[in-house]
């Protein structure tokens, strides 16, 4: 039996989870309480360098800065573990992100490469037409127009560092910058040369979303909820954990008991009662309870 305060910091779009979470806990640690003060994803981090949190619950990977702020104070880097997959299409819920094209082109898949291509303005083999996509007829000339988030969005950051490997050089003369994901599929609806960022969460019938490779070879896969729990689908978020463990140490045991709830049957299960996140697969919560042991 464990007791004591667990403090978790970080992102408010978690506050429903975390209760249930929290709830589910006390049945198990009677004498232990979870502390929630979720204002943000980008306060977590900050929670636990300042000591003034166990945990950071964060809706996207941290950052580099993130990182290196913690180890200035430390030495040493965040634990991170990741806790729940992101969304299907629920909007602010870490949605996995989705390729369009107007429902007009003829195109059914792309590879990052392909996709890393037609949105960085840093390769050496620009992809700016349709033909170069192997599309023929009257598609071959056609130029592609992109649409997607404003950069300094997570989505577009985690688009960035998945599949344009850091270079933030987006294609600025086709690139067009958008507040959101209706405001972008409308636009997509009425070009049918266009390509676009988004999520399902408004998805229509004029727009279709695309498979996706992370290789050059395939396999390809549609952005469907199996895919996505599965982990398949290589535009899939996830949602971390962060704690303060020194190196060959192990986590308090408050913290350590509380993640192994998280990551057990009955707290996954807590997840797709919540009806916003997805769960993570079965290997995945293999290999994140490794993590914390």
């Amino acid at each position: 039996m464990i007791s004591g305060i667990i403090r978790i910091w970080g992102d408010d779009q978690m506050q429903s989870v975390v209760r249930l979470w929290a709830t589910g806990f006390r049945h198990y640690q009677p004498q232990a309480k979870i502390q929630a003060n979720l204002l943000g994803t980008g306060t977590g981090m900050a929670g636990l360098y300042t000591g003034v949190a166990d945990l950071a619950f964060m809706g996207r990977k941290a950052t580099a800065k993130e990182v290196m702020a913690f180890e200035w104070v430390f030495k040493y880097k965040p634990l991170e573990v990741e806790i729940m997959t992101g969304s299907l299409n629920v909007p602010g819920k870490s949605p996995a992100l989705v390729v369009f094209t107007n429902k007009a082109n003829p195109i059914s898949k792309l590879s990052f490469s392909q996709l890393e291509a037609i949105f960085s303005c840093e390769q050496r083999a620009e992809i700016r037409k349709w033909g170069q996509l192997g599309l023929g007829g009257k598609w071959v000339d056609k130029p592609i127009h992109a649409y997607g988030y404003d950069t300094k969005t997570g989505s577009a950051l985690f688009f960035n560092s998945t599949v344009l490997r850091g270079s933030g050089k987006w294609n600025w003369e086709q690139f067009r910058e958008l507040q959101n994901d209706e405001q972008i599929l409308h636009s997509l609806a009425e070009d049918p040369y266009g390509i676009a960022l988004s999520t399902l969460a408004y998805g229509n019938p004029t727009v279709k979303p695309i498979a996706l490779s992370s290789g050059d070879r395939g396999p390809y896969y549609e952005p469907t909820r199996e895919n996505i729990v599965a982990g398949r689908y290589p535009l899939t978020r996830y949602l971390y954990a962060y704690l303060n463990r020194a190196p060959g140490r192990p986590a308090t045991p408050t913290v350590r008991e509380f993640l192994r709830y998280i990551l057990s049957r009955d707290g996954q299960l807590e997840i797709a009662r919540g009806g916003e996140f997805l769960p993570l697969n079965r290997q995945a919560v293999k290999n994140q309870l490794r993590a914390i042991q």
